[in-house]
């Protein structure tokens, strides 16, 4: 296939979540041809299963403003700027009319299986960079398709591939077997069938960051709901406690993320949670009644547990991209020129300066990992950061080299710094700079700014 002829071939984004159409409308604004896959059956597949979470993001953060342009001709209107939605207003009020007004660019069931370079594996040099990608494609019907592409744009997102309960980054010892117990997602707590899993019951949650804090929050609600049917979770953290272990507070600029800080502290300080710091999980036993016993990596043990809720941060699923030549950082498995800039055991994601296409371009030219994926597992992404990132890298496919350098973003700052707060697992050097520890675990009830008790940091 001649240049010329891949030249006219579409730019395929693979996800068609709040980054990935964010690029079709771009690609779109520079008269580039884009098509979308999704595996899903509507836009924002991911976002909808987390629909009743709400975004600690304002609406005037979340929408981008090259989507806004195709949307104004439909009568769309956007939706007050200062107000907060969740993650079901996000998809049913932003990304499902912007994938309409997209149309045919936009195909739904279609999962990707495999990213390569036609006729050329990773190994083979010769005549690479002149060749267009080619994406292989499930259909939900059954049907197989082979795609070409003159670049790929990987906006898929982490959601489906969690991470696990056990601190080595693997599964803990037994925490598959218990998979009927254990969640990787914030509870529905207005769903009967969720309200009845965990009313009257003991929850673990695993984590640290804002999920963990927005479990903490709706389990310490529901416990005021059901006052005395022993509703109460034991909040397990892996590190000691601080006056940061809750981010920004008041202080943070995303106010409604120190909301969520604050919440999880009124939890723990009214007594409906209990924390339980230097915890590193290495098993999950079930016992003859059922009920599930976390183990740490000491040997200690924790009173049994009805439900366990897992939120440690996600991973990138590569996999279909293994015939690409990527340049990953080794630790964050996020492109090597933007791992430092989002390093958690350095940065929050109100200091990372906005970046686009220099920080993102891989050894293999033409395909880019955006939006939450290219994060890797770094934590706090923001929405308006995966839009800046994209109006770049189009820029810099329609041949705007000024445009792709520009930069068209101011972030919020977090009100945090460094690796104490917002973020799970740090390193364990940076970990004790930042106020983290090993210490041996230990329950306590805690208030925010106040000295910490014995077993915290």
């Amino acid at each position: 296939m001649s240049e010329s002829t891949t030249a006219e071939l579409p730019v395929v984004v693979i996800g068609a979540g709040p980054a990935g159409l964010a690029a079709a409308a771009h690609l779109i604004e520079y008269g580039l041809e884009p098509l979308v896959l999704e595996t899903g059956p509507a836009a924002g597949a991911a976002v909808r299963e987390w629909s009743h979470v709400r975004l600690f993001s304002p609406w005037g953060e979340v929408t981008d403003p090259a989507a806004e342009k195709l949307l104004a001709p439909t009568g769309w209107v956007k939706p007050d700027a200062a107000t907060y939605p969740s993650g079901g207003d996000w998809a049913e009020q932003y990304l499902q009319p912007l994938a309409d007004v997209l149309g045919d660019k936009v195909r739904f069931g279609a999962t990707v299986t495999g990213v390569s370079r036609t006729g050329r594996d990773r190994i083979v040099d010769a005549d690479r960079d002149t060749q267009p990608f080619v994406i292989h494609v499930d259909h939900a019907d059954g049907r197989e398709e082979r795609l070409f592409a003159r670049a790929v744009i990987d906006a898929s997102g982490t959601w489906t591939t969690p991470s696990p309960a056990g601190a080595s980054g693997l599964p803990a010892l037994g925490e598959r077997a218990a998979a009927d117990r254990i969640t990787y997602r914030v509870p529905d707590l207005k769903d009967p069938a969720d309200r009845a899993r965990y009313a009257g019951r003991r929850t673990a949650v695993i984590g640290s960051g804002a999920s963990a804090f927005t479990a903490l929050a709706y389990l310490a609600d529901l416990a005021k709901a059901d006052e005395g049917t022993g509703t109460h979770a034991v909040w397990i953290l892996r590190r000691g406690i601080n006056g940061s272990t809750f981010g920004g507070g008041e202080t943070d600029q995303l106010p409604a993320r120190g909301a969520l800080g604050l919440a999880a502290k009124a939890a723990v300080d009214q007594g409906h949670a209990s924390a339980v710091t230097g915890f590193r999980t290495e098993a999950v036993e079930r016992g003859q009644d059922g009920r599930l016993v976390l183990v740490a990596e000491d040997g200690s043990r924790l009173e049994p547990v009805d439900e366990v809720i897992v939120l440690t941060g996600f991973r990138p699923d590569l996999s279909f991209l293994s015939e690409i030549r990527l340049g990953l950082d080794e630790r964050l498995q996020a492109p090597v020129e933007l791992a430092p800039l989002i390093d958690p055991n350095q940065h929050s994601c109100g200091t990372v300066y906005p970046h686009g296409v220099g920080e993102l371009s891989h050894p293999e030219q033409g395909v880019y990992l955006v939006g939450m994926k290219s994060y890797g597992r770094a934590p706090t992404f923001l929405a308006m950061t995966g839009y800046e990132q994209v109006r770049s890298i189009a820029a810099a496919l329609a041949g705007d080299q000024e445009a792709a350098e520009r930069v068209e973003l101011t972030l919020p700052e977090t009100g945090v710094c460094g690796g104490a707060g917002l973020f799970d697992e740090p390193d364990a050097a940076k970990a004790e700079e930042g106020g983290g520890c090993c210490a041996a675990p230990t329950t306590l009830q805690i208030g925010i700014g106040a000295p910490a008790t014995s077993g915290g940091c």
